[in-house]
């Protein structure tokens, strides 16, 4: 029986998309974003998931967010309004990581977007609360997530993002880490690396189809 090679039919209507996003702390409702990155995945013909095309942006906080010192020494960022950053307002940025995703969505046949993220809930909360302020359509699922917390735990023990990449064979760069866009690359290779250990055949996907809207 072959596997399935098509990505819409591996996860029942949805495409994966890996997000992972740098902020002024952890409250979504009143703490600034300032870095997303976006990475989409391909399906080959074995049925193998790989990294696609990466996207980022440096976000100005809006207006009246709350900036917490301890969360940007965190993240090694001493301005987010120094002007080297070429950060721009919310909603541009939105916009401009949002449209490769919708793109996506439509050229492969899925029903809508899921968030990858190493403690998903958090990316997507800011994500979600960002897009509301904006008034923009978010792509993602409204509260489902596949988390690489959970899946490294199951598949090797570790919940570390570092440590579950080095049980996978990867490299891990510590002076690079704590940017978005290089978890963010490391959250799609680590994924794709345990999604492709667990290959399915097209009957079972097929039981899903009739509930790829729920």
């Amino acid at each position: 029986m072959s596997k399935v090679t098509q990505i819409k039919d591996r996860f029942r209507g949805f495409l994966p998309v890996v997000v992972d996003v740098e902020t002024a702390g952890f409250n979504h409702h009143t703490d600034a974003l300032l870095e997303m990155a976006v990475v989409t995945l391909k399906m080959d013909e074995n049925g193998n998931l790989s990294r696609d095309q990466s996207y980022e942006k440096n976000i100005l906080p809006f207006e009246g967010a709350n900036l917490e010192e301890n969360a940007l020494k965190f993240i090694g960022m001493e301005d987010p309004y120094h002007p080297f950053r070429k950060a721009v307002n919310e909603k541009r940025a939105l916009t401009e990581l949002f449209t490769p995703i919708q793109q996506q969505v439509k050229a492969t046949g899925c029903t809508r977007a899921i968030l990858v993220g190493h403690n998903a809930f958090f990316d997507l909360n800011f994500v979600q609360k960002a897009a509301e302020r904006c008034k923009i359509k978010s792509p993602f699922h409204e509260f489902s997530t596949f988390d690489t917390v959970s899946l490294s735990g199951l598949a090797y023990g570790q919940t570390v993002l570092a440590k579950a990449a080095a049980c996978a064979g990867m490299e891990w760069d510590n002076n690079l880490a704590h940017t978005a866009v290089y978890d963010t690359e490391k959250t799609a290779d680590l994924f794709c690396e345990i999604v492709n250990q667990w290959p399915i055949e097209n009957n079972k996907s097929e039981d899903n189809k009739s509930e790829n809207s729920k």
